[in-house]
């Protein structure tokens, strides 16, 4: 459940920023911690790893144990 949390916070982190890339050619994540700096590459890296976490969600079963039959 935690792992879920954090794994959909960085997705929205990253697609804020890319969003603004889009609309505004400003890259925020470059802007705060440099462009292709480490820290910012780490960044990348774990909202990509975010990102295909919640590949998983779309593939779980959320009713299993609901009572609303």
């Amino acid at each position: 459940m935690f792992l879920d949390k954090l794994a959909l916070l960085l997705t929205i982190v990253g697609a804020i920023n890319w969003g603004a890339i889009g609309l505004f050619s400003l890259d925020l994540v470059a802007l705060i911690f440099g462009n292709m700096s480490l820290l910012s590459r780490i960044i990348y890296s774990l909202v990509g790893a975010g990102g295909l976490w919640c590949i998983t969600l779309l593939f779980r079963d959320t009713t299993a144990g609901s009572s609303n039959e």
